[in-house]
This record gives C-alpha cells, sequence and structure tokens, in this order.
C-alpha cells in the first residue's frame, strides 16, 4: 500500500529532502514486501535447497531459516566484510535447541560474485536475486544468465528489480540508487526476461510489489519481480556437480538441531513423556480423592486400575482413541504407564514408529517396569506437596 507524503522522498530507506513533489511511503517499507514475497513463494513451493544471490545484510535468509520446508540456505555476496559481520546473525540459538526443527538445516555464506561457477551452487529448487541486477554493468549483465540459468539451473529463480516506470511519481531525477548502473521500465524488463527464459528453457511470469498510489496505477509496482520456473531438467548439472570447482570461499556455516539427530529426538521424546506421565499421574490422584480411595497395598495380581474423570459427552476423538489403548494403574505406591498407551499420543507417535524404538529412547533416562512395558513412577511426588 502506498500513500501520498509532502515533503521527501522515500524509497526503501533512501531520503532525498525535497520541496516540489510528495513522497510515496510504502507500508510495510518495500524491501519487506520484496522480502514476504519470496517468504511466499518458498512456503507454496516448499524448496529444501535455497540460495541469495547477493544476499547483503542476510535479512532475507534470516526470514527463510524459519521456514521448515528448508533444509539448506546458502547466500553469496561479493562484500566479505559484510558477510562476517553479520554472519552470527543466522546462529540458532537457545529456542532453537529446546524445540529442533523437524528437518536438518545447514546455512552457509560464501564470498564470491555472481557471475563466477561454483559447483556448490548447483540443484538448488530456488535462488532468489533480489535488487541485484541492477547493480550490473552491461558486460556483467551479459554474463549473469549463463552462470544462473545456465550453469546453476535452479528449478525456480525470482529476480526483482526496480520498475522505471514508477519513478515519475518519485521527485528524482537520477537512479534510485547511487550504485545502480540502469534501472529498466517494464517493458525492458520483459523483453530481457523473455530472451533469458526462452534461451534456457524457463517459463517466466511478472509481478511485483509496492502498490502505486490511486489514480496512478499505469505506472505498475514499484519493484517489478520475474518467476522463472525451469520447464524440464537437464543431466549437465550431476555432471558438472562431480568436476566443478569450488570458487567460493565460505565465509561462515552453522547447522541447526533437529529431531533428525539422535540425541536432540530422545530429549524432545522424553519430555514428552515425562509430560503426558506426569499429567495422568495427577488425574488419577484428583480421581482418588474424590472416591475418597486410599492406594491399595502392593499386589501385582489385582493393580488399580485408571479412572477417568471425564465426562463422557466431553471426550474429544484423540481421547476416544486412548480409551482403546492399555489403560494406566497403580500397584501400591507405584504408578505405571503402558508404552502402547503413551505412543498412541500423536506426537509421540510420529517420533516413534513403533514401541521399540520408544523403548530404546527412554533407556536410562526413564524408569520402566521389570518387563518393560510401562514407564513407572511414584504415585506421590515431593513437587505435589509444594
Amino acid at each position: 500500500m502506498a500513500e501520498d507524503i509532502a515533503c521527501n522522498s522515500v524509497v526503501d530507506d533512501n531520503v532525498e529532502e525535497v520541496t516540489s513533489k510528495k513522497i510515496i511511503k510504502f507500508n510495510p517499507p518495500l524491501y519487506k514486501q520484496r522480502y514476504q514475497f519470496v517468504k511466499n513463494l518458498v512456503e507454496q513451493h516448499q524448496p529444501q535447497k535455497v540460495a541469495d544471490l547477493g544476499c547483503g545484510d542476510l535479512s532475507l535468509l534470516s526470514i527463510l531459516k524459519y521456514r521448515k520446508c528448508v533444509k539448506e540456505l546458502v547466500g553469496v555476496d561479493i562484500n566479505e566484510g559484510r558477510l562476517k559481520w553479520n554472519g552470527s546473525r543466522l546462529s540458532p540459538c537457545v529456542g532453537d535447541h529446546l524445540d529442533p526443527r523437524e528437518l536438518d538445516l545447514v546455512i552457509t555464506l560464501y564470498h564470491g560474485s555472481v557471475l563466477e561457477k561454483d559447483c556448490r551452487l548447483l540443484r538448488f529448487d530456488l535462488v532468489a536475486c533480489i535488487e541485484l541486477i541492477e547493480h550490473l554493468d552491461s558486460e556483467d549483465l551479459a554474463r549473469f544468465p549463463e552462470v544462473v540459468f545456465g550453469y546453476m539451473s535452479p528449478a525456480i529463480i525470482v529476480i526483482s528489480t526496480p520498475n522505471s516506470d514508477f519513478n515519475s511519481l518519485f521527485p528524482l531525477s537520477v537512479f534510485r540508487d547511487s550504485d545502480h548502473k540502469f534501472e529498466w521500465s517494464r517493458v525492458q524488463f520483459q523483453t530481457w526476461a523473455l530472451d533469458v527464459a526462452n534461451r534456457y528453457s524457463y517459463s517466466v511470469e511478472f509481478t511485483g510489489v509496492g502498490e502505486p498510489p490511486t489514480e496512478s496505477e499505469d505506472v505498475g509496482y514499484c519493484t517489478q519481480i520475474g518467476v522463472f520456473r525451469k520447464k524440464a531438467k537437464t543431466v549437465e548439472s550431476d555432471v558438472l556437480e562431480h568436476h566443478g570447482e569450488h570458487v567460493y570461499e565460505v565465509v561462515y556455516t552453522t547447522s541447526y538441531p533437529s529431531l533428525q539427530q539422535i540425541n536432540y529426538r530422545r530429549r524432545v521424546v522424553v519430555y514428552l513423556v515425562y509430560r503426558e506421565v506426569n499429567k495422568l499421574r495427577r488425574r488419577y490422584q484428583v480421581s482418588l480423592r474424590r472416591h475418597a480411595l486410599e492406594p491399595e497395598p502392593a499386589d501385582p495380581g489385582n493393580p488399580r486400575k485408571f479412572v477417568s474423570d471425564l465426562p463422557v459427552h466431553t471426550l474429544t476423538e484423540a481421547d476416544k482413541t486412548m480409551a482403546t489403548t492399555p489403560q494406566p494403574f497403580c500397584i501400591g505406591d507405584k504408578f505405571y504407564v503402558p508404552l502402547k498407551r503413551i505412543i498412541a499420543y500423536p506426537r509421540l507417535g510420529y517420533l516413534c514408529d513403533n514401541v521399540e524404538e520408544l523403548r530404546e529412547l527412554l533407556a536410562d533416562s526413564i524408569e520402566l517396569n521389570r518387563d518393560e512395558s510401562a514407564v513407572k513412577v511414584d504415585l506421590c511426588h515431593c513437587s505435589d506437596y509444594c
């Protein structure tokens, strides 16, 4: 959404003092709209390998690292100092260790030019070039398609660039950024994009972000975007991947904890089992108090069964499913929850394929009964009296 505001001209973070025209201010800011566009594209297509060419301050990568589908994130930029300075923004935080991702994630930052061929950038699902091409001179722009479309050849390429048709609304007589080598009209960008798509067997759709103010719709979006999709896969990349060169310098790399890693999966499973067993134990204690019953003496042949205090009409489908599983029981001052019941909880069933795997993950962390068929805990815990 764009608004007219007097005095200044603002495109992203660029401000120039003027008095002859009103400014266009975007809400959300234009750079956020561009990142949101890529984020939406990732959510739509669920790519596992994503690269940001000309990644700058890593803002886009910082957003994409939270997408559950992504397993590999790569950033490439010519400014080595900026990569080193901002790299720590991509490091896992405490929350990432407490609540691990479903899938592994590796993030790598490379110092290098998008005009260089590095085989580590092959076979990507999506490559983003956000506000990049306008920084290339004519010679470099001529080489760009050969490297990105021809060599890297990802499944999807998204390219954004300023729309010079929109510039008539700005009180500027020069480009939006002093480093821009050109700014294309919609016709110029689409002509270039269609030619590149045809040469490298891609289709392309045009859209943009940064809507113009009312009654100025004819200028189009402030930022124009082309989304290129590969028409057919080739075998060339497979050959190049094994014989290509590593020309980029690794500036930073990190990996995130995930449930695919056995130590983290065990930690989550143990936590969930403790939580569910403790809930059942407390419900059992409430049931005992309501029925004015005391725990019976230890009698392995006559355990006290768990009695649910939930009214039948309040039972959910999950509750009804759990009702068909082996029920918790009490023997003396010990409370038992069968593993077959525990694995029936959706989250635990997702993390463990079967009872045997659940038993292995709980080993040395949670006490089981003699035949290892149930979790065993004290019926009363010191925390109950706190």
